[in-house]
């Protein structure tokens, strides 16, 4: 019968010899690379940047009415953002404005201060149009030039 201290000295030549491979022969290096935790980082930005994307929309959220003929325009950030919302409000950006007059003056200090940047009226569908028209004839006596109107594409099944 062998002792305790012999036997933990023979498993522990297995444990070695097992580790080093048989007959010293070299263990092959394992090359995989471990995916799950790359995958979690992924989802994990994914996430945020889902949840993070709505809050970057520029200015007040307004339902644009929908045209046959919409020339499309890509956002570069570029335009000085004037809403007219459907309770009959003006901003300015995300800024909330009195009156069209007001809306204008606000506007030519803007445009002032960045003269690069054009006008770029989002009217909410359900907004009355004289509202909507009070606003372009103050831009209009404030000599706007580059004012666009924004609207939706009607999609096409």
């Amino acid at each position: 019968m062998k002792s305790r201290a012999d036997r933990l000295r023979a498993l522990r030549a297995l444990q070695a010899l097992h580790a080093n491979g048989d007959a010293g022969e070299p263990r092959e290096v394992k090359a995989d690379i471990n995916v799950t935790p790359l995958v979690d980082v992924v989802l994990v930005l994914l996430i945020i940047f889902m949840v993070v994307t709505p809050l970057i929309a520029s200015g007040v959220t307004v339902d644009l009415p929908r045209t046959a003929n919409h020339s499309r325009k890509a956002d570069e950030g570029k335009d000085i953002i004037l809403a007219v919302t459907a309770d009959k409000r003006y901003y300015l950006g995300s800024t909330r404005i009195a009156d069209a007059a007001e809306a204008a003056r606000a506007l030519v200090a803007e445009k002032r201060r960045m003269p690069q940047k054009s006008v770029f009226v989002k009217a909410d569908t359900r907004a009355p149009y004289g509202f909507v028209r009070s606003l372009l004839e103050a831009l209009h006596d404030a000599d706007m030039e580059d004012v666009v109107l924004g609207t939706e594409e009607i999609e096409k099944r």
